[in-house]
C-alpha cells in the first residue's frame, strides 16, 4: 500500500536579525519547538495556506512580512506510529510540505500566539543554528533540509 500524505504547508519566520520564530508545541509535556506549519485546505494554494496558518499560530499580519524563498521541493516526514493514529486515525502516515522564508518586519508586540486556534504554550526567537537540537526528532531532517536551502537568507 502507498503511503499517503497529509498536504501541508511550513513557514520559517525569520526577524531582521535573522533569528527564527519557534513555538513550544501545547499538546506535548516534553520539549517540543516547532516553526508554524499546517494543512492546506481544500482549494486553497499554498501560499495562501502559509498566510492563514502564520496569522492563525502567531496571530501576524500578511502585512507584516514579505515572503522571501519558497523551497523547491515538497517535503515528507512520517509521524510516529503512535501519533497517525491519534491524530488521523491511520489516514496519513505524515506530511508533505512545502516550506515558505518569511521576513517579520513587525515587532514582538505585533505576535499574538493566544488565537482561536492557539498551538503554542510560549515563543521564541530562536537562533536558526539552534533548531535542529531543539526540533521533535521526527522532523529534524525536515528542518535540516529547510535550513540548507534557506540559509543564505538568514
Amino acid at each position: 500500500m502507498e503511503k499517503r500524505y497529509r498536504p501541508c504547508v511550513g513557514i520559517m519566520l525569520a526577524n531582521t536579525a535573522g533569528q527564527v520564530f519557534t513555538g513550544q508545541r501545547m499538546d506535548y509535556s516534553s520539549e517540543a519547538w516547532q516553526m508554524p506549519q499546517g494543512g492546506i485546505d481544500d482549494g486553497e494554494k499554498p501560499k495562501q495556506a502559509a498566510l492563514r496558518e502564520l496569522w492563525e499560530e502567531t496571530g501576524v499580519v500578511s502585512d507584516l512580512i514579505t515572503i522571501e524563498a519558497e523551497h523547491s521541493d515538497w517535503l515528507n516526514y512520517d509521524l510516529p506510529e503512535d501519533l497517525a493514529q491519534k491524530l488521523w486515525k491511520g489516514k496519513y502516515v505524515g506530511q508533505t510540505q512545502k516550506w515558505f522564508l518569511m521576513r517579520f518586519q513587525g515587532t514582538d508586540q505585533d505576535i499574538n500566539i493566544e488565537t482561536d486556534h492557539q498551538e503554542f504554550s510560549e515563543w521564541q526567537w530562536m537562533p536558526h543554528d539552534q533548531l535542529i537540537d531543539r526540533i521533535v526528532p521526527f522532523k529534524r531532517e525536515i528542518y535540516r533540509q529547510v535550513l540548507a536551502q534557506f540559509a543564505s537568507h538568514l
